[in-house]
Parts: C-alpha cells; sequence; structure tokens
C-alpha cells in the first residue's frame, strides 16, 4: 500500500514506519518515555551524548509525527513535559523485541558487557 504523510510518499508502510522511528535517538526517547512522563531536562540526561539542538529537533519530529504529545506549563522558569502517544506505545512490544534480538545476536557476534540497567527497566 502506498502511503503519503506530511507532504512525502511512501512506497509501502514499512517504510512509512521506518521513517517515524528513523535516526539515532527517536527510539531511545521512546523507550524511555514508555512508562512515565519525563521532562526535557530528564530526556537529556538519559542520552548521552545528544546535543540541546538535536533533542530539540527530535522532540519536535515526535511530536509532528504525534509519537509524544508536550505539556508546557505556564510557569517561571518554563516546565515542559513529554509523554508517549497511544501511537508510541504501539512501537513499544517492537522494541522489546528488538532488544530480545538484540540480547541474542549481540552475544554470540560481540563482547558481552554491563548493560544500563535504566534501559532495560520493565524491558
Amino acid at each position: 500500500m502506498k502511503l503519503k504523510y506530511d507532504e512525502k510518499e511512501y512506497a509501502c508502510s514499512f517504510a512509512f514506519a521506518l521513517d517515524m522511528v528513523s535516526g539515532k535517538w527517536k527510539g531511545l526517547i521512546l523507550w524511555y518515555l514508555r512508562d512515565e512522563t519525563l521532562r526535557y531536562g530528564e530526556i537529556r540526561k538519559k542520552l548521552d551524548g545528544i546535543t540541546q539542538k538535536m533533542l530539540t529537533q527530535t522532540l519536535r519530529d515526535l511530536e509532528k509525527n504525534q509519537l509524544v504529545t508536550r505539556k508546557v506549563y505556564p510557569v517561571v522558569p518554563p516546565k515542559v513535559e513529554y509523554t508517549i502517544t497511544s501511537y508510541g506505545k504501539g512501537l513499544i512490544p517492537i522494541f522489546e523485541q528488538m532488544l530480545v534480538w538484540g540480547d541474542e545476536v549481540g552475544s554470540e557476534v560481540g563482547e558481552v558487557m554491563v548493560c544500563d540497567e535504566e534501559m532495560r527497566k520493565n524491558g
């Protein structure tokens, strides 16, 4: 099935799905939001190596694609929270399977290291 979304045409639904979560950070952000609402700074602390500009851009993309919602509180200093949507939650079982695959294949082809327990929490 061909698909058009946001002025972009996709050859199939799989290409659309990949585009929604492609990139280094989108999947990780959704993974960390799977069980809780987080503030901008909390997300940034969890993502080692991400720049402020990249985090802002990635969160905007996720919000535009309806995978997260952004809530701004009218306080000083500004308080902004991000929550995963039902569309985003639909990806979590897929990510869980990717975690299992990564465990299996990674332990065969790579060197087993200590896992980031925060990443695996409830995973």
